[in-house]
C-alpha cells in the first residue's frame, strides 16, 4: 500500500522542518510525499529541497501561486498517487516513527476501507505535548458523527485516494472546509457501503493555534452554514446550543 502525505506550505520555514523529519523517521516504506507551497519568500524552499535530495521516500515539490490553502490542498490532491493520501502541513507531524506502520495494518477489510481515523495530540510552538485534543474520535464514525462537531482531526484522517479526489475541497470556504470535505467524503462511503475504520492510536500531533484558532469567529460561522447543509436547520441549532450548555458547564465546573 502507498500513502501520499501532503504537505502545504507557505513562507513555513520556521516549522516545516519538524514535519519533514516525522516524516522521514517513518518506519513503513511506500511514501509519497507532496510538498505544495505558494512561492514562499523564507527558506521554505530550500528546506524542502535538501529534505528531497537526501529522503528515502519519494518526495515532489511543487511551488506555484495559488488562491488560499485549500486551493493548495486541491493541487495536492489531485497529484497525488497513493492507495490512501492524507494532509500533513507545515508544523504538524506524524505522531510516532510507526504511524504509517498502524494505519497500513488497519486494513485488513475487502473492499479497501473508505477512511482509516485515530486520535490527535496538541502540542505547543516547538512541537512539546500539550494534551489530546478535546473532540475525541467515537469507535464508530459515520458523516453524522459531525454533528457533534469535527470529531477526528483531517490530519488523523486517511481517505482512500480515488475516493479523494472525487471531493474537492469546497473554496467558498476559507476557514472550514475541512469540516466539509470530511463529511462528503464520509457521505460517499456509505452510499458505497464501506466501512470506516478506528485505529485506536494516537495518529498526528497537531500545533496548537492554527488557522482555524486565529480566525476563531469566521471559522464557527463557516461550519454552522456547513453544518445545516449537511444536517439541516433544526438539527444544527439543537447542537449548537447544546454546544453552549456544555462550556457552560465546564466553565462551572472549572470555577
Amino acid at each position: 500500500m502507498k500513502v501520499s502525505i501532503i504537505t502545504i506550505t507557505f513562507n513555513a520555514g520556521r516549522t516545516l522542518q519538524r514535519t519533514l523529519d516525522s516524516v522521514a523517521s517513518q518506519t513503513y516504506q511506500d511514501i509519497e510525499h507532496l510538498i505544495i507551497d505558494g512561492v514562499s519568500k523564507d527558506d521554505t524552499l530550500a528546506i524542502a529541497e535538501r529534505y528531497q535530495q537526501e529522503s528515502r521516500h519519494e518526495v515532489i515539490i511543487q511551488s506555484e501561486p495559488d488562491k488560499g490553502l485549500y486551493d493548495a490542498m486541491n493541487k495536492g490532491l489531485q497529484k497525488a498517487t497513493g492507495d490512501y493520501l492524507v494532509f500533513l502541513n507545515a508544523g504538524d507531524t506524524l505522531y510516532a516513527p510507526d504511524t504509517i506502520e498502524v494505519v497500513a495494518k488497519a486494513i485488513t477489510h475487502q473492499p479497501s476501507p473508505a477512511v482509516i481515523y485515530g486520535d490527535t495530540a496538541i502540542t505547543d510552538a516547538e512541537g512539546n505535548f500539550l494534551h489530546l485534543r478535546t473532540h475525541r474520535p467515537p469507535e464508530t464514525l459515520t458523516w453524522k458523527s459531525f454533528k457533534q462537531g469535527m470529531l477526528v482531526c483531517h490530519q488523523a484522517f486517511y481517505v482512500r485516494t480515488d475516493i479523494a479526489k472525487q471531493y474537492p475541497y469546497d473554496l467558498q470556504y476559507r476557514h472550514s472546509a475541512d469540516v466539509d470535505w470530511c463529511i462528503r467524503v464520509m457521505k460517499e462511503a456509505e452510499r458505497q457501503g464501506l466501512v470506516l475504520v478506528n485505529t485506536h492510536a494516537v495518529l498526528a500531533n497537531f500545533e496548537e493555534g492554527g488557522d482555524t484558532t486565529q480566525h476563531h469567529r469566521d471559522s464557527l460561522k463557516e461550519r454552522f452554514k456547513i453544518m445545516m447543509h449537511h444536517y439541516g436547520l433544526v438539527q444544527t441549532v439543537v447542537m449548537h446550543a447544546w454546544f453552549v450548555v456544555r462550556q457552560l458547564l465546564r466553565a462551572g465546573t472549572q470555577a
